[in-house]
């Protein structure tokens, strides 16, 4: 089960965890203007519509401060979050490392610097690896993943399916439920 947690947007916003009405895909990234961080987010930026018609809440964790947040993402849809001391990066065992160096990962950040995803900041550092997870309602970890390198996380299309496998799941159980009552009744 996923702690109840507290979060504050760079808003100002304060964001629950698990959300009770919404499947939560929260993800830690690296630096606010980390060329690969950004090439993954402006992805997300562009399928938005699809990720909220799934049910799905955004909340991006950076570790940088909010202020920089603030300067650097204005036109982002999703909630975000500064956590320059990592304190959440540490809550949920979201490590740093030296994961930028992998080829995969060089290659994201080059094509990230050339559609101009790129800020010489730094703000938190250049270590850290991505992590993803999916939260139910209930406050069920549906999924996770933790990044081996900085350009390893969930893309859209691996989020929307593992949010219609939750789905699925769900309707699997409540079909069982009334499948299970159906049966005591007729006994």
């Amino acid at each position: 089960m996923f702690p109840r947690t507290v979060m504050v947007a760079v808003t100002g916003e304060e964001i629950n965890l698990p959300d009770p009405t919404r499947l939560v895909h929260l993800q830690f990234r690296r630096f606010v203007d980390c060329p690969i961080c950004n090439t993954h987010i402006a992805e997300f930026r562009k399928r938005a519509r699809e990720s909220e018609t799934a049910g799905i809440k955004e909340v991006i964790v950076f570790h940088s401060s909010p202020k920089s947040i603030r300067s650097y993402q204005r036109d982002v849809p999703f909630l975000m979050v500064g956590d320059p001391k990592k304190f959440f990066y540490k809550q949920f065992g979201v490590e740093a490392s030296l994961g930028f160096a992998r080829p995969k990962a060089l290659g994201a950040a080059l094509r990230g610097i050339v559609h101009g995803h790129f800020g010489l900041r730094l703000a938190g550092g250049p270590l850290g690896l991505p992590a993803d997870f999916l939260i139910a309602p209930s406050g069920r970890i549906c999924a996770v993943k933790y990044g081996a390198h900085a350009y390893d996380q969930w893309s859209v299309d691996e989020l929307l399916m593992l949010a219609k496998g939750v789905a699925t799941h769900a309707t699997a159980r409540v079909d069982q439920v009334v499948e299970t009552v159906e049966r005591t009744a007729t006994k």
